[in-house]
């Protein structure tokens, strides 16, 4: 068992470039695939003399924690438990995800026991509809089976200038709704997954923008962002590629090839300021 202080790491996202139907089976699936951003949940585990209590980032990671205990038919050694996150809660940054993932990586280090992305999933599964932050690439996941159906790589990556807008989503209580807009507009959905993969598959981002701006622009109308219309209008005005969303989140924001210089960041904080809303920035992706 090792022993000092072992940490486990998660990244989060901001929202999804893709989400949808997917028939793998007589049902449809919801389909994501996830845009893993640059922002984490930390959990750390020091060894001691005080007993363990349960893990400090909520209900969900002690399940998490119970549960990896429970199949390996281990106990927790004396020690103390700490987290920090930069992930909001609620707005489509996978925070609980990350948080469970980050649990588990770092149970895994406290026993010092190889990492098992079956077990992972197990976990997952038990738990909570899932976004794939648990891979280190891209990936078209269905969240509700916690299945990869096809990994992208890392082979692309996007600046981002984001704002959350008020509010949080339950995304549990929003997934009868979805599946049934899913299946209103399944055709448009199909052509804008097919134009996504068509992207990741060259490595085009300005391709894979486009699908994602599609996918966004279908979701506008089940559960719609405020600010949408706006932000589409001046996108060309900001040479962004795409508008970028999380489809059952808070997040919006644009996707750039390249780093925003100084003062496209001023242009670009002056317009989201006129809306409302802090702008961030942020990396999101690989490449």
């Amino acid at each position: 068992m090792t022993s000092g202080t072992v940490s486990g790491v998660c990244h989060g996202t901001l929202g999804e470039l893709y989400q949808g139907p997917l028939r793998a089976g007589p049902d449809l699936d919801i389909a994501v695939v996830s845009f893993p951003v640059d922002r984490h949940s930390w959990v750390h585990f020091t060894h001691g003399t005080d007993p363990p209590g349960p893990p400090p980032l909520g209900e969900k990671s002690a399940v998490a924690a119970r549960l990896f205990l429970e199949h390996f038919g281990l106990t927790l050694p004396p020690g103390r438990w700490s987290a920090h996150s930069d992930l909001r809660a609620g707005v489509g940054m996978a925070s609980s995800t990350a948080d469970i993932v980050a649990t588990l990586r770092c149970l895994f280090r406290i026993f010092d026991l190889p990492y098992d992305q079956d077990v992972m999933l197990g976990i997952l599964a038990v738990i909570e509809r899932a976004d794939s932050v648990f891979l280190d690439e891209f990936a078209l996941y269905l969240s509700g089976r916690h299945r990869v159906v096809r990994p992208l790589g890392t082979g692309l990556g996007f600046h981002t200038a984001y704002i959350t807008e008020p509010g949080t989503v339950d995304t549990a209580a929003v997934t009868d709704l979805l599946l049934d807009h899913y299946q209103r507009h399944g055709e448009e959905y199909e052509r804008c997954l097919t134009d996504l993969l068509k992207g990741f598959a060259s490595g085009d981002p300005a391709a894979v923008a486009r699908a994602a701006t599609a996918s966004a622009v279908l979701s506008q109308s089940v559960l719609p962002k405020t600010t949408f219309a706006g932000m589409l209008a001046h996108q060309e005005r900001f040479g962004a590629d795409g508008v970028f969303v999380a489809h059952t989140g808070c997040l919006i924001g644009y996707l750039f090839p390249r780093r925003p210089d100084a003062d496209l960041k001023s242009e670009l904080s002056a317009f989201f300021h006129s809306l409302g809303h802090q702008c961030s920035f942020a990396q999101g992706g690989y490449g």
